[in-house]
């Protein structure tokens, strides 16, 4: 049978833990048999999960007797890890064992120089940091999970689910994963990728003598803007806006721009019942397409994908009873086409 060996390091993320326990101990083959052995290991005596303390009935040495590997995430995932554990997962990489990381555990498997060179991926609040400490690791932070073959990793929470599954549906196919998945009570493929979970603020340093132009960019965000007016408001050329955006927001101007425009309108898709057309007009694109097309690029899913996840229960409630009315929503009028 498939032994899959949950690593649990001091600080272990008590969701993350439990996911794949949940996920490969309810998984079945046909004709009920269990598709996987779960075993959960620690380097020995009490492990602090924050909440509450384990004690892992199983030593490192289950790493080198599995099949396949899951590292959770940590409560600091900036603290050192332990050499053994280092030693021990790259060990069971020499011997062909699949490695699993789930949300922040991506940094234990980047401190073993495993991932150097591979797309990798953890929670969106650490990605920058990931690529920062470990530059030889191409970090995606736009994704679910990425799977390179030995080594997988996931996004943050219950993006380890989805990552879970997906092992499940490549080892034993997807009827067995889709059965994992209702236990789970999950979709077996979710819309687009944890940049739709991503809050998109436009950057801005503290201090940045753009700031004031930042603040005037993001109340007007839903008018005509161009490059020419937007140096007029600064007083400067667009040469010297260009080079001074680039290094106070890593960014141009018309870039920083689409993004509050895009932040404005995730807001109102999951608190208002406006209809996706006028929100990109409300918000300063003059095609719905392109805000579509900018929309689905920045996000990674379509608006309405986005609304069906995120929309508040008010909000929910205004735009059926808007459909159950006829299906048409108001529009603004009057309103002069904008575009970005």
């Amino acid at each position: 049978m498939h032994t899959v060996a949950v690593l649990a390091l001091d600080g272990v993320v008590g969701f993350d833990l439990a996911t794949p326990v949940e996920v490969f101990t309810r998984a079945r083959l046909p004709g009920g048999r269990a598709a996987y052995q779960v075993r959960v290991c620690s380097a020995g005596g009490d492990v602090d999960a924050g909440a509450f303390t384990l004690r892992a009935p199983w030593g490192l040495e289950t790493l080198a007797e599995a099949d396949t590997i899951v590292v959770p995430g940590v409560a600091d995932p900036l603290a050192p890890v332990p050499d053994e554990i280092l030693d021990a997962l790259r060990s069971a990489a020499g011997q062909g064992t699949r490695i699993a990381s789930i949300c922040v555990g991506a940094f234990v498997l980047a401190a073993t120089g495993l991932l150097d060179g591979l797309r990798a991926t953890t929670h969106w609040l650490g990605t920058r940091e990931l690529a920062r400490r470990y530059p030889d690791v191409h970090v995606d932070p736009d994704v679910l999970y990425i799977d390179n073959g030995q080594l997988l990793t996931s996004a943050g929470a219950a993006a380890g689910l989805d990552l879970c599954l997906h092992i499940v549906r490549r080892d034993h196919g997807s009827a067995v994963a889709a059965d994992a998945a209702r236990l789970s009570v999950m979709p077996l493929e979710r819309d687009g990728g944890q940049a739709q979970f991503i809050v998109h603020e436009p950057p801005a340093p503290d201090g940045a003598t753009l700031e004031p132009l930042l603040r005037w960019m993001e109340e007007n965000a839903g008018r005509e803007l161009t490059l020419d007016g937007i140096a007029a408001r600064a007083r400067l050329s667009t040469r010297t806006l260009n080079r001074r955006f680039r290094e106070q927001t890593g960014t141009t101007p018309l870039q920083w721009l689409h993004r509050a425009r895009i932040r404005r309108a995730q807001y109102l898709l999951e608190t208002t019942a406006h209809s996706v057309d006028r929100i990109a007009a409300q918000v300063g694109f003059g095609s719905p397409t392109a805000f579509r097309d900018r929309f689905k690029r920045l996000i990674g899913t379509s608006p309405h994908a986005y609304r069906r996840a995120f929309q508040g229960p008010e909000a929910r409630r205004a735009l059926n009873g808007s459909q159950e009315a006829g299906g048409v929503l108001p529009s603004d009028q009057g309103r002069t086409p904008l575009t970005s």
